[in-house]
C-alpha cells in the first residue's frame, strides 16, 4: 500500500464528546485533514450529532448544520445548489452519517441525492449499529452480532447489507471503503474524492465502537486492523459503478477478528466457520469483479 504524508492540520477540536477509543472522531480528523477547512459538514442524527456538540459549540473547526436522521442527503443537496448559485466552487459538501442514516433511515434521501449525481462527498462512518441509541441492530450490523435487539440466542442471523454495491448500482463517479487502521489510504480516497467534483462520491469507513463492540479502548485501531486484514472489510474502489480496484489483500482467518470482541463471544466453532464461508464467498466475487 502506497505511503503518503498525512495533512497536519486539524479541524477537530479539543473537547469532544467521544467515547475513549471512539473509531467515528478518529474517521473524522482523518477526513477533515484529508479535505481542508473550505468544507461544510451536514451531519444527520448520530453519535456525530451528539460529539459535534450542542449549539452554539461545536468541537469542528468548520460550518456544521446538523439535520434530521433522514435527510443528509436531501440537506447536502440544497447547500451545494446555494453555494453554486454564488458562484462557490470551491468549497466542499460532506455529508457524514452513521450506518443508521446510510444504510436505513437515510437510505431514501441518500439514493435521491446519488440518482441526481449531486456534488458532494457522502461518508458512512460504520459502527455497526445504532449505537448512539444504545447498540441497537441495523442492516450494517454484521451476520453473528449480539445487539439489545438480537441479544442472547437470537443474535443476528442475516448478512450485513453490502453499501458499496448498492451505491455503485447509482453508477457514480466514485466508491470507496476506508478505515481508521488504514490512514494513508483513507487520506489518498479522500483527497481523491475532493478532485473528482461534478457527481457523488461515497466512502465506507469501518469506525470502531469500544462500547458497542466490547473491546478495550485501546484496541479500537488493533481490531478495525483485522477486519481488514481478514477480508471482512476489504479496501477497494470502485469507478463509475464498474471498475474495482482492490488496496489490500487480507490472508488472517476471520476467528482472529471475531475472538477478541465481546459481542462475538457466543459464537461456536461452528458459527465462525460458517462466518469464514460467508467471507470468503464475498472475497471471491469481488476479486472477480476486480479481474
Amino acid at each position: 500500500m502506497e505511503q503518503l504524508t498525512i495533512p497536519r492540520e486539524n479541524y477537530l477540536k479539543p473537547g469532544h464528546l467521544g467515547c475513549p477509543g471512539c473509531g467515528a472522531t478518529i474517521a473524522m480528523k482523518l477526513a477533515l485533514a484529508a479535505l481542508g477547512a473550505k468544507t461544510i459538514v451536514v451531519i444527520p442524527a448520530s453519535c456525530w450529532g451528539i460529539l459535534a456538540g450542542p449549539y452554539p459549540h461545536s468541537s469542528l473547526d468548520v460550518p456544521v448544520l446538523h439535520t434530521a436522521f433522514a435527510t443528509a442527503g436531501a440537506a447536502a443537496s440544497g447547500i451545494r445548489a446555494a453555494l453554486d448559485m454564488q458562484g462557490d466552487t470551491e468549497t466542499t459538501v460532506l455529508s457524514w452519517a452513521g450506518d443508521g442514516g446510510t444504510f436505513d433511515i437515510g437510505f431514501q434521501s441518500l439514493s435521491g441525492a446519488v440518482e441526481r449525481n449531486e456534488d458532494c462527498i457522502f461518508v458512512c462512518y460504520d459502527n455497526e449499529a445504532y449505537m448512539n441509541t444504545g447498540v441497537q441492530r441495523s442492516s450494517a450490523t454484521p451476520f453473528g452480532m449480539q445487539t439489545t435487539t438480537t441479544p442472547g440466542q437470537d443474535w443476528k442471523k442475516t448478512r450485513k447489507k453490502n453499501i458499496i454495491e448498492t451505491l455503485a448500482a447509482h453508477r457514480i463517479p466514485y466508491a470507496a471503503t476506508a478505515s481508521i487502521a488504514f490512514p494513508e489510504d483513507m487520506v489518498r480516497k479522500f483527497q481523491k474524492a475532493k478532485k473528482l467534483k461534478g457527481g457523488s462520491r461515497f466512502l465506507h469507513v469501518l469506525a470502531t465502537c469500544p462500547p458497542g463492540w466490547r473491546v478495550p479502548s485501546e484496541l479500537s485501531v488493533k481490531v478495525a486492523r483485522l477486519a481488514v486484514q481478514t477480508n471482512i472489510f476489504p479496501l477497494y474502489e470502485v469507478k463509475d459503478g464498474i471498475r474495482y480496484t482492490l488496496n489490500f489483500k487480507g490472508k488472517r482467518e476471520v476467528k482472529d477478528y471475531l475472538e477478541v470482541q465481546g459481542r462475538f463471544k457466543h459464537l461456536t466453532e461452528g458459527d465462525i466457520a460458517h462466518i469464514q464461508s460467508l467471507v470468503d464467498e464475498d472475497w471471491d466475487l469481488l476479486l472477480k469483479k476486480a479481474e
